[in-house]
């Protein structure tokens, strides 16, 4: 029997897988949806907005822990029907490039901007007492911040600037457009008037100034600055091992269609999770007294004694709503078949 010489381009090949991540609505619980049938083969440079690029990606692998089970009837207890068991899905990946949201996805904690301290302030390993906040004027947009004549001179080229609200002692999810942290009481934070600063992704990098402005290589990832916020610069990013807030985004991995069809993974919602040890299976259980070991980075050797350091992440799959038929599912796995290939 002869096979048809399209069959060959039934197979995705692949170099890489690209990450990208957009960010949840934490008050309402809406994730940020990708449509295969709105967005298509979209250019990987250029994702549709708000996804962010957050480069190739190294070691990914997709860990299924659900089980199915079966109702069995009759004398000799026979399957009659199925069952699926608890969801449990999980996402390893090493990202190869460090960034603010890199980082605070693989710690998965709040993720800290070292804001540009007094030099007289106590020291912190989160930063101590800042620099005070250059206000934001009206006029502002997210590649342009207004701080007036005077007040560009307090920033240089080049400089990071984290640009966000004053914190006036709320409670809740805090950071414009993009939920940075949880307050559950203002003392938690010490009723700091920069905490939402700290915080915060709304960050931008100055590309050039103008007598009253910064204009900023790339957009603010939460937009526009709201009302009365204030601008600092941000020296460095900081995690932590612990915390009790939670990052949940939602995320695309796509895999470079480097000859046949394109394949997307797409996971409404992603929470990271501690990463699982080496030939760890999903279903077991360690033995007692046993250490569990976990990798946080991971020394990608170039040429000794060079390495490069890699940022390990890991994700707990959380469930989604499928709004077309109820059901409840933890990721969609697409497939855009390449031109004139078979369809089975």
């Amino acid at each position: 029997m002869s096979t048809s010489p399209l069959r060959a381009a039934m197979l995705p090949i692949t170099r890489r897988v690209r990450a990208y991540f957009a960010p949840m609505n934490r008050v309402s619980g809406t994730p940020t949806l990708f449509d295969p049938g709105k967005y298509g083969l979209f250019a990987l440079e250029s994702p549709p907005a708000p996804w962010v690029d957050l480069g190739w990606i190294d070691n990914f692998q997709r860990l299924c822990g659900t089980t199915t089970g079966a109702l069995r009837a009759g004398g000799c207890g026979a399957p009659v029907s199925q069952y699926r068991g608890a969801l449990d899905a999980r996402v390893e990946l090493d990202f190869r490039e460090w960034g603010k949201l890199q980082m605070a996805l693989a710690c998965g904690s709040e993720h800290m901007n070292v804001l540009a301290s007094d030099p007289n302030a106590n020291a912190q390993p989160s930063g101590g007492t800042p620099l005070p906040a250059v206000a934001v004027l009206s006029g502002s947009t997210a590649s342009e911040i207004v701080v007036g004549t005077g007040a560009v001179s307090a920033f240089s080229i080049g400089d990071i600037v984290a640009v966000d609200a004053d914190y006036q002692q709320q409670i809740g999810y805090v950071g414009t457009g993009i939920s940075a942290a949880y307050v559950s009481d203002p003392t938690d934070v010490n009723r700091d008037v920069n905490y939402i600063r700290r915080v915060t992704f709304n960050l931008g990098r100055v590309a050039q100034q103008t007598t009253t402005s910064l204009v900023l290589a790339q957009p603010l990832l939460g937009g526009t600055p709201p009302a009365q916020a204030g601008a600092q610069k941000v020296i460095a990013f900081v995690d932590r091992e612990g915390g009790s807030f939670f990052q949940e985004w939602s995320a695309l991995f796509v895999a470079e269609d480097e000859s046949g069809g394109r394949a997307c993974l797409h996971y409404p919602r992603l929470s990271p999770t501690t990463s699982l040890p080496t030939s760890f299976s999903l279903n077991s259980s360690p033995q007692p007294g046993t250490a569990k070991i976990f990798e946080r980075e991971e020394n990608v050797e170039i040429a000794k004694p060079l390495a490069a350091l890699a940022l390990h992440a890991a994700f707990q799959a959380m469930p989604h709503v499928d709004e077309n038929d109820g059901q409840t599912v933890v990721c969609y796995r697409s497939y855009f078949p390449a031109s004139m290939a078979a369809i089975y």
